[in-house]
């Protein structure tokens, strides 16, 4: 080996060594999200976008590049995991006629503002349960340093029958209605519905999610009834699975819940009418409760809004808004697995920390509360060796508030730091 490449390699050394750029973040307090204790005076290393070390007490920065930030008189958490928001806009009085005027650069211009507002608000990693497909491109430009956002897990478009919960045409002229089909997520049979599985996939999307039941915002009468058959479901969740697809299933009625676990579905969104039967069959199946309790709420206060919503919606947002709290109550304490979700969209992004507060007034402690929004969610999405934790070789996903959220939950509402990737956004 000769002199020069000896020269050129010592270089490469010593210009990596000065500088690559680590952050020495001095964390008064830490949240052991897997253990639930609090580690105290602990410094953590990032390197790049990853944990690389964990250090006892206050440890001063290496090299001269090296940044050191004072959470000191913080609370420092993993960031926070949203298993359901609908990441391209906001539900509000002008929603039902923007899909007749909005084009999808307008949607697209709309979905950034409500990516960023949810990194800021400590979520950084998120899964979209349903939009236009904007939600894809969405996904790819935050990705690739574009468009500052949560790490995104998109259902691309929902999943629905015809005239059911997601049919995109539901409340439309007669003119404009058509036969939407499995392109559009629209399917009527096992065949329709193996279909639009393969559809979701060929756009890019990573999970899967169906509206067993009615919804609340739907221009439809009913909230609860089933809107798929087993059969159908069971072609769903089985063609999910070759595809190594997560499935959802948007249900608020007690039949079209049975239905969907039974199908194979993973999680129910919601879960409103649930019966205690179903409680035990979610258990026996290691089926997850996603509640949506801040969207249940939010429907409730809107639906006393004069011209909010459509006078169809208005008796089922009344009645789902009361019952979806009791119901989260009612399941945890009979020991269904929880997992965190807020159904953000329906109500304003940003404010999805005020779920914790909701499951926690409903009975469930607030370590448990956290560990649904972070090692539950980390598991379910299939990265619980990526985040969730904030442990060596983990992604530098990072939040700090100002005081214990064990001791007061709702802290999480005012998140001050947030770090993922590496990359600080807010300090």
């Amino acid at each position: 080996m000769n002199t020069k490449f000896i020269l050129i390699l010592v270089t490469l050394f010593l210009t990596q060594v000065v500088f690559s750029q680590d952050y020495y973040l001095h964390c008064g307090k830490i949240l052991d999200t897997q253990s639930g204790k609090e580690l105290t005076n602990q410094t953590i290393v990032v390197s790049k976008n990853k944990i690389s070390k964990i250090l006892d007490g206050f440890v001063s920065k290496f090299k001269t590049k090296d940044v050191e930030i004072d959470l000191k008189n913080k609370f420092v958490l993993p960031g926070l995991i949203d298993l359901h928001v609908h990441i391209e806009g906001e539900k509000n009085s002008r929603s039902y006629m923007s899909k007749y005027i909005d084009n999808e650069a307008d949607i697209a211009f709309e979905s950034t503002r409500c990516a960023e507002v949810t990194l800021l608000a400590g979520f950084t990693t998120v899964r979209d349960l349903g939009g236009t497909g904007v939600n894809i491109s969405l996904r790819n430009a935050i990705n690739r340093g574009l468009v500052k956002g949560p790490r995104i897990y998109t259902a691309g478009k929902s999943i629905a029958t015809t005239g059911g919960h997601a049919d995109p045409t539901n409340g439309s002229n007669r003119k404009l209605v058509g036969d939407p089909g499995p392109h559009e997520g629209v399917v009527n049979s096992p065949e329709d519905a193996v279909k639009a599985v393969r559809e979701r996939y060929k756009e890019g999307a990573d999970v899967i999610k169906i509206t067993a039941t009615g919804g609340v915002l739907s221009v439809a009468k009913s909230g609860k009834n089933p809107q798929f058959s087993i059969d159908e479901i069971k072609a769903i969740a089985t063609t999910a699975k070759d595809y190594n697809m997560l499935t959802a299933a948007h249900a608020h009625g007690d039949e079209g819940i049975q239905r969907a676990i039974l199908g194979g579905i993973k999680t129910i969104e919601h879960g409103t009418f649930m019966s205690e039967e179903t409680m035990e069959l979610m258990k026996k199946y290691d089926t997850y409760l996603v509640p949506t309790l801040t969207a249940g709420k939010e429907v409730e206060i809107n639906a006393e809004i004069s011209g909010f919503y459509p006078d169809i919606v208005v008796p089922k947002a009344r009645e789902v808004g009361p019952q979806i709290k009791a119901t989260f109550a009612k399941a945890y304490k009979r020991g269904v697995k929880i997992a965190f979700g807020t159904d953000a969209g329906v109500f304003p992004h940003g404010k999805n920390g005020l779920e914790f507060g909701f499951m926690v007034e409903a009975g469930m402690p607030a370590i448990e509360a956290i560990q649904a929004a972070t090692i539950t969610n980390a598991k379910l999405l299939g990265i619980e060796k990526e985040v969730g934790q904030i442990k060596g070789s983990f992604f530098a996903d990072i939040i700090a508030v100002d005081e214990n959220p064990l001791q007061n939950i709702k802290t999480l509402e005012k998140v001050v730091f947030v770090m993922k990737d590496g990359k600080i956004y807010k300090n």
